[in-house]
């Protein structure tokens, strides 16, 4: 019976595979350009072009095609052309470059990608390897023991993806769970870390798409699309940040938000009329809670009409707006791509005479349900339909609204059960004439491309804020992003940890969910954590959904009240230093919330590490997702760090039980760095940053520690021609000798005079000595403010030295003598 049953299972099996048609023996090479070449096996064609020393670009098709060689995603095409050997046998073309080595195997087709010392860092399936079966096509390469996998952009469930298989097609699925799949964003990146080693894939195709990451097969994963060619770009590393970098300039960076965004934001489906709005802005400055941003969801439109105002609910919304401005809230409203269709609606009208909208086959303009009812649909994929979209925000703009919150653009349609566009519809494809199928994964990415384009047009010197809910590889150019319509649950706040880490290393770094779990009502408890989790997600904002109860901070009683005023009141306090990881993130790709393992790769223990991460190079966050719990295990990495509250060191290298009461989530500072704070302000534009607050934690004996700085206006782009105020702090510990050097400032952003409170953690008992550069400072019972005046003083419980003095462009350097 066994036997038989084998023999049905091999006989379905190759009936299976016998669909695919696997590339055969190549019968001519030829050379592209200085960095590439053409290979033709049979009437297919792979074209392999070296981008960079670390970057090469695969390209199959199973027939020669003349379709143009576009991308949705990729920015950069224009590469300096890197040194490149190519050594052509009539087995093997071998394209060497400084970094790595592509082996094309020719009989039969196959792909080796080597480092520099032979070693094999990924190569297709010896059985498959590049395949076609009618319009899809897919690859499959060997997956080596030990190998696993993280990105994907988008994904439920646990941060490490070996085993599992996933779907790349935006889909508006509310209270998803860990086995969901797809959700809202398709980002087909990933990484394969092995040893300490990374490199990564990205598959641009914007069909839907499929990555079976092992769980057809033990030795081999793989991944294709319904149509569309096989496209993908291959990174070397070794190390996951370099291959982020590379690829965050292959499809472009974050801008640099504006700095009111980073700050706490509050949302609900709806705040529904102008009383309520005051209601809820009043609520938090009345409790000296922090927040800088209202929402408004649907409820404000007048019949969900996109780009209009309800008179009766809200009948002065510049007004309003101007209010809430003078009391430091910015406002951020909803927009759908639904426009209803009703001949006295403007904004249809003019859509639909400038040929704005997505058409049927028959030429007909696509008409589906969404909130307003019936509605046409802009088609994205069209310069001139972005155009005319970007324009209608005009309205909103000269009412004060700031923050445009892009929803519904998986597309979402209600009435039909794909819950999307028709498949066959057709949209513009810049310029080309496609159907949904190929546009839909971009539809969103698109929405807010014409957004961002749009307020940039209308605000051309301040950065907008722009959410979206669906999107694509290099939508991070436009918008933030969120994770959804998630759930009130334990398992969703601690799901939602590896979900924005793998969106941010997927090239996504503006990313969080909702706090407090969008469906559903949470406890005192678990909003206290959720909001505790929130200060450390670049994108830290509440959500409800309607008819729930009130979700606000002040809503769980006194006790959580005052819980949730200080940990808001922490997100701004730490504002310097997010901002600072957040510039790095729109300069290099590296975001700020990280996974262990892409910091730390060559330790084990964090190969699968979902619960605790990185935030930027010097914090390490340890959230609390159980319920009931005041205390949790944390593996620490190598190294000496500090606990962030009490200033206690810790070593590394192993797991830690530490205290966390309801009222503090456990964080640690790495030894050596420097985390810059500010006072604490009701809004991020309340006050300048007086003084710049420096805690800088003991570097270990004999080394130099780095830690950088970033400043700049905050709401402009003049930082991009040069006016920033950019250093980097540098520690040594020799001896009973502490140093802090502060470089000169780079840039030319002035500031306000302040002060610089310098707080020497670490510290058993008062220094001898403290200098700034020659000068001995004189010990002072109370340190001074704001002016030209300098002192230090000892803190016998936190065993700090703390020294303030005023802040200057020029080169500075203090001096402790334990």
């Amino acid at each position: 019976m066994i036997g038989r049953a084998w023999l049905l299972l091999a006989f379905l099996t190759t009936a299976a595979h016998s669909q695919w048609h696997s590339a055969p023996d190549v019968d001519v090479t030829s050379a592209s350009g200085n960095a590439g070449a053409t290979l033709k096996a049979g009437s297919a064609v792979l074209t392999i072009r070296v981008l960079a020393d670390d970057l090469i670009r695969v390209r199959f098709q199973s027939e020669p095609s003349d379709a143009p060689d576009r991308s949705w995603a990729v920015q950069k095409s224009d590469w300096p052309v890197p040194a490149v050997q190519m050594e052509d046998t009539p087995s093997s073309l071998v394209v060497t470059t400084a970094e790595m080595t592509l082996v094309v195997g020719k009989k039969p087709l196959r792909l080796t990608f080597r480092d520099r010392t032979g070693g094999v860092i990924a190569s297709d399936d010896p059985s498959r390897g590049m395949s076609w079966n009618g319009a899809e096509v897919r690859v499959w390469k060997s997956m080596p023991p030990g190998e696993r996998y993280y990105g994907f952009g988008e994904k439920s469930g646990n941060l490490q993806k070996r085993d599992a298989a996933m779907t790349m097609w935006n889909s508006d699925i509310p209270a998803y769970s860990a086995a969901t799949d797809p959700l809202y964003h398709s980002i087909p990146f990933f990484y394969g870390i092995r040893a300490g080693k990374a490199y990564g894939i990205f598959f641009d195709n914007t069909a839907r798409s499929f990555f079976d990451m092992g769980k057809e097969s033990r030795e081999s994963y793989s991944f294709g699309a319904e149509g569309g060619e096989l496209n993908y770009y291959f990174f070397y590393g070794p190390a996951p940040k370099k291959v982020l970098s590379r690829f965050a300039e292959l499809v472009g960076r974050m801008p640099l938000p504006p700095r009111w965004a980073l700050g706490y934001q509050q949302c609900r489906w709806s705040y529904p009329t102008e009383a309520r709005v005051r209601e809820i802005a009043r609520g938090f400055r009345s409790r000296r809670i922090p927040c800088d941003v209202i929402y408004l969801d649907i409820d404000y439109m007048d019949g969900y009409r996109v780009f209009t105002w309800n008179p009766r609910s809200f009948p002065d919304p510049a007004r309003l707006i101007r209010d809430l401005a003078t009391d430091g809230f910015k406002v951020a409203v909803i927009v759908d791509p639904g426009i209803k269709v009703d001949s006295s609606y403007a904004v249809y009208r003019s859509g639909l005479e400038g040929h704005d909208f997505v058409r049927n086959a028959d030429g007909t303009v696509y008409r589906g349900a969404v909130w307003p009812g019936v509605c046409a649909f802009p088609d994205f994929t069209s310069a001139a339909a972005r155009t005319w979209w970007g324009d209608q925000f005009a309205g909103l703009v000269a009412s004060g609204v700031r923050g445009f919150w892009n929803d519904m653009n998986e597309p979402s349609v209600f009435d039909v059960p794909s819950k999307t566009i028709d498949l066959t519809a057709l949209h513009d494809g810049g310029g080309l004439g496609t159907t949904h199928a190929t546009n839909h994964n971009i539809y969103g990415m698109e929405m807010v491309r014409g957004t961002y384009e749009g307020i940039r047009r209308l605000l051309p010197n301040e950065r907008p804020f722009i959410l979206t809910r669906a999107s694509y590889a290099g939508g991070e150019r436009y918008s933030a992003a969120w994770t959804g319509d998630n759930v009130a649950s334990w398992e969703h706040l601690a799901m939602s940890i590896p979900m924005c880490l793998n969106m941010s290393v997927s090239g996504q770094p503006f990313v969080g969910a909702d706090i407090g779990g969008f469906i559903g009502h949470p406890s005192g408890e678990l909003f206290a954590r959720w909001l505790q989790l929130g200060v450390f997600t670049p994108l830290m904002r509440a959500h409800s959904v309607i008819n729930e109860k009130n979700k606000e901070p002040w809503e769980y009683g006194n006790v959580f009240t005052d819980i949730n005023r200080e940990t808001i009141s922490l997100r701004y306090r730490l504002l310097p230093y997010i901002y600072t990881v957040m510039a790095e993130a729109s300069s290099t790709g590296i975001p700020a919330m990280r996974p262990m393992v892409f910091e730390f790769p060559e330790e084990a223990p964090f190969a699968e590490t979902d619960d605790e991460f990185m935030f930027g190079s010097d914090l390490l966050v340890a959230p609390v997702v159980t319920e009931g719990d005041s205390g949790r295990n944390v593996e620490l990495p190598r190294g000496t760090w500090y606990d962030f509250w009490s200033g206690v060191p810790l070593e590394g290298g192993k797991s830690v039980t530490v205290e966390a009461p309801i009222s503090r989530i456990p964080v640690f500072a790495r030894a050596g760095s420097v985390i810059p704070t500010q006072q604490t302000v009701q809004y991020t534009g309340e006050a300048p940053i007086s003084p710049l607050t420096l805690y800088a934690f003991p570097p270990r004996p004999g080394t130099e520690s780095t830690s950088p700085y970033y400043e700049d206006d905050g709401s402009s782009f003049k930082y991009a021609t040069g006016e920033y105020y950019r250093r980097s702090f540098h520690q040594t510990l020799d001896g009973r000798e502490r140093k802090l050097r502060m470089d000169a400032v780079e840039g030319s952003y002035v500031l306000p005079p302040r002060s610089i409170l310098l707080r020497f953690m670490g510290c058993p008992t008062p220094p001898s000595a403290v200098r700034i550069g020659a000068r001995k400072l004189e010990r002072v019972d109370h340190l001074p403010g704001v002016g030209g005046t300098s002192g230090w003083t000892y803190d016998v419980e936190e065993k700090s030295v703390l020294v303030v003095f005023p802040d200057s462009r020029e080169a500075i350097q203090v001096l402790v003598r334990l």
